[in-house]
């Protein structure tokens, strides 16, 4: 059986729906902290159990029975995020999983700029340290953040955010795909995967110039420093720990930490991965 965690999640929902057209609902379960939010996988006969990264005990009877599972990264940070997943491989290897994946990030390394990717780093120890087969999927950089970076300019036209590098922004229907082709091939990767990114790589320079291209009007690319990008993050009521993990992002691109452009996610779906200008297509005519 594969069981996914935060199957009610963008990646972890869209993961199941991609297992589901390859195996018959029977093989796959999902570990959900609310089942209700569940219950559309529940009727279609996916396993659905109670599992919350702060109750050992449910993570091990949510992961019983699993020849795979695939825990998704928590949307946590620092010693809280790690810690949480800890607790998730632990409860794992009690459970006595086959295979653990995970949803890591390429550019995941101890002394990455981006705390997330420090964070995924020492998860990669963990899981390292189990002795059980294991999978890092180093995805690429979700494409749903440079979306989110836009919307202001998406009515300014103009993008103000700090300097950064060049990012292979990668779409999270691909990636669960792809998520789902590994897990249908057991033992396909051993360890961390290769980046697994979108077809090209790009600064908010080039956004810019996409975002040109699909609404016919100009855009403008404003470079803000970092300390009044922070102020100003403060001012619009984010958290200082929420500013300065934003903060980092573009530090990590600014490193080229999220450059590099990999032929593996294409390989794993069979066809060319979709461009960062359809997905800001596809979001902008919404």
């Amino acid at each position: 059986m594969i069981i996914v965690t935060g199957a009610t999640g963008k990646l972890g929902h869209r993961t199941v729906e991609r297992i589901l057209e390859r195996l018959p609902a029977s093989r796959v379960g999902v570990s959900v902290r609310d089942p209700g939010k569940a219950q559309d996988l529940a009727d279609r006969g996916v396993r659905v159990r109670q599992g919350s990264f702060d109750d050992p005990a449910s993570l091990v009877h949510a992961f019983e029975g699993a020849e795979q599972l695939l825990l998704v990264s928590l949307d946590r940070t620092g010693e809280e995020c790690v810690t949480g997943h800890r607790t998730a491989i632990d409860a794992a290897v009690r459970a006595g999983v086959g295979r653990i994946l995970y949803t890591s990030q390429m550019g995941a390394a101890h002394d990455s700029r981006f705390q997330a990717c420090r964070d995924h780093a020492r998860t990669e120890d963990l899981l390292r340290a189990t002795g059980l087969p294991w999978t890092a999927l180093r995805n690429g950089f979700y494409a749903a953040s440079a979306l989110h970076f836009l919307e202001s300019a998406r009515h300014t036209g103009d993008i103000s955010l700090p300097a950064d590098g060049p990012v292979a922004w990668t779409g999270h229907d691909d990636l669960a795909e792809a998520t789902a082709a590994i897990l249908a091939d057991e033992g396909r990767f051993e360890g961390p995967t290769p980046p697994l990114t979108g077809p090209a790589a790009l600064d908010f320079d080039a956004v810019a110039e996409v975002a040109a291209q699909v609404t016919g009007r100009p855009f403008t690319r404003t470079v803000v420093a970092a300390d009044d990008f922070r102020e100003q993050a403060l001012a619009h009521g984010a958290p200082a720990p929420v500013a300065d993990l934003i903060l980092s992002i573009f530090a990590a691109a600014l490193d080229g930490e999220f450059s590099a452009v990999d032929p593996t996610l294409a390989d794993l779906i069979g066809r060319a991965p979709t461009t960062f200008r359809t997905l800001l297509e596809h979001a902008w005519a919404e």
